[in-house]
């Protein structure tokens, strides 16, 4: 794998976090708002929404390391009508742009509530027509390895899984601190909304969980059939050269979304056990990050075209 291929990496992973974790933060705030008052939906959601912001801009800037000459970045904008890499940089820059503007307006309450709720789901349309947009980027049927559903499905599943466990970790984070603090609305209600949004994430992991592992061997089993030399050295470069790795990611992944968010949903009706339960956000987030770079960068790394 080339050096500045860990750009891509960091990229694809970190901007599916960003705008999964906007969708399952907008989700959780529906609900919250329509259960309780928008004060409380607004004091953990708020937070959480600013952290988001600092990823974006994070997965925008390594994208000019993988850039020759950072200086004809404005070229890859210009092929829309053609090419899903410009229609890619193009839904970043507007998911980001647009990202911030609606963080300002809900943080400095901007506007009427209906607004900045339309404006939201614009944003989450457009986020996740982005992840569509960077799965087509890789179905080229000169490198059988990429090009399969299983490129779209996993892309999805990283977007909502990391996304999940990112707005699960950034809850606790901002539950620990107003409450350190005593800026909390409604300590009960707060803890209310925390435990029960833990405990819905858990279950998006369990499920996303499965079906991640009923994707991998019908991905493997599909490109066994393939049966050309380019798809038997993409299976040979995954399961031989990078076996370790893969084990390890499968490892971490099972760890991670299950395990660990298992215990978290049986800690996160309990109020006396909230640092427990931090402590198994933050290591479920943790060891799914690493699962995702892993896989990630065995996917880069089992590119094998056919022919020249």
């Amino acid at each position: 794998m080339q050096g500045n291929e860990w750009s891509l990496i960091i990229f694809t992973t970190v901007m599916q976090m960003a705008v999964g974790s906007f969708v399952i933060l907008g989700g959780i705030h529906f609900f919250a708002t329509r259960r309780y008052d928008t004060k409380a939906a607004d004091a953990l959601s708020d937070r959480a929404l600013l952290a988001i912001g600092p990823v974006v801009v994070l997965a925008l800037l390594v994208t000019f390391l993988h850039l020759g000459n950072p200086l004809n970045a404005p070229r890859a904008v210009t092929n829309l009508g053609t090419s899903w890499l410009s229609r890619e940089i193009t839904l970043a820059l507007v998911f980001a742009v647009g990202g911030a503007v609606f963080a300002l307006l809900q943080w400095r309450k901007i506007g009427s509530a209906a607004v900045r709720n339309a404006l939201g789901l614009l944003l989450a349309a457009v986020g996740l027509v982005l992840v569509w947009s960077m799965a087509q980027v890789y179905l080229l049927p000169t490198v059988p390895a990429w090009n399969s559903p299983a490129t779209v499905v996993t892309f999805f599943i990283t977007t909502l899984l990391l996304g999940s466990l990112a707005v699960g970790s950034a809850f606790v984070i901002t539950y620990q601190y107003l409450r350190g603090r005593g800026k909390l609305p409604d300590t009960d209600i707060q803890f209310d909304i925390l435990s029960t949004t833990l405990r819905w994430i858990v279950l998006i992991s369990l499920v996303l969980l499965g079906v991640q592992f009923v994707v991998i061997p019908l991905y493997f089993a599909s490109l066994a059939q393939q049966g050309s030399a380019a798809a038997i050295s993409s299976i040979s470069l995954i399961l031989n050269e990078g076996g370790a790795l893969l084990a390890l990611r499968l490892i971490l992944l099972f760890v991670g979304a299950g395990i660990f968010s298992i215990f978290m949903y049986r800690s996160a009706s309990n109020q006396a056990k909230t640092r427990v339960t931090a402590y198994l956000a933050y290591s479920a987030f943790i060891c799914v990050l690493v699962s995702e770079i892993v896989a990630r960068f065995l996917f880069y790394q089992s590119m094998v075209r056919i022919g020249l």
